[in-house]
């Protein structure tokens, strides 16, 4: 399993938005009535994650940032020019669509009715009754492609924004270059080196471990705490020497 700690708010957002977005497609792609209630309820949370004004800008200037740095590697020996021309233009393209879309991402689903009507009731516990909101208890009867094809329809406005999250995502991830490193008494802690910026740490451990990391750092120092699970779930210390997998991506 890997673990993942991002060093700000800015990779702390498109992380959860990662996430929002995986769930949405799984539960779009599902048949019950019951998963396209959910589908609904998390393009919502995508809407209000998404709705930080300046997220949309600092998007494209990453995406741009990383295009001058992919682009000033033409030329040099070892690099493969086909893979390179590939991936920058991938960010063009996700750069172009994200760019194209007017307004916050989101911002035209607002002002369907139906939907913000249901948007309304669905964070309340049992809001979206059928004596609360008839019309949507009629939508989920629906054929589940009917269904489909109106969150098809509602997603596709958001996906602009969930590209450019998996290709800035993907990019960072690759940036790192996983190391074996060991806990001694399930403690780890690594000085970071001056002059380098990371913006993410990746633990991987391993699965039938039961282990799961405690994560913290800044600028100058990572430091991971292993934990192990009780039986009521609780974390406890794992004082045991453990090898893990850790990632530093920048």
């Amino acid at each position: 399993m890997i673990y993942e700690h991002p060093f700000n708010e800015g990779i702390r957002t498109m992380l959860r938005l990662e996430h929002l977005f995986d769930r949405l497609d799984e539960l779009v792609r599902r048949d019950s009535a019951i998963d396209h209630h959910y589908a609904l309820a998390t393009m919502f949370e995508v809407m209000d994650v998404a709705a930080r004004a300046d997220l949309k800008s600092d998007l494209l200037m990453e995406l741009e940032r990383h295009r001058s740095q992919l682009a000033s590697y033409r030329g040099h020996p070892g690099i493969a020019e086909g893979v390179l021309d590939a991936v920058i233009g991938r960010i063009d393209r996700s750069h172009a669509a994200l760019n194209q879309l007017s307004g916050k991402a989101g911002a035209q689903l607002a002002s369907n009715e139906w939907l913000m009507s249901v948007r309304s009731r669905i964070s309340i516990p049992g809001g979206s009754c059928v004596f609360d909101l008839p019309a949507y208890f009629a939508w989920q009867h629906l054929d589940a492609a009917r269904r489909r094809a109106d969150l098809m329809r509602w997603t596709s406005q958001l996906a602009p924004l969930a590209d450019a999250i998996r290709v800035l995502i993907g990019l960072l991830r690759e940036s790192g270059h996983p190391q074996r490193m060991m806990a001694l008494a399930g403690q780890y802690q690594q000085s970071l080196p001056q002059g380098k910026t990371y913006h993410l740490i990746r633990v991987r451990v391993d699965d039938d471990e039961l282990l799961v990391p405690e994560i913290s750092g800044h600028r100058l120092l990572v430091s991971v705490r292993m934990m192990r699970p009780d039986a009521e779930g609780k974390l406890r210390p794992a004082t045991g020497d453990t090898s893990f997998e850790l990632t530093l991506c920048q």
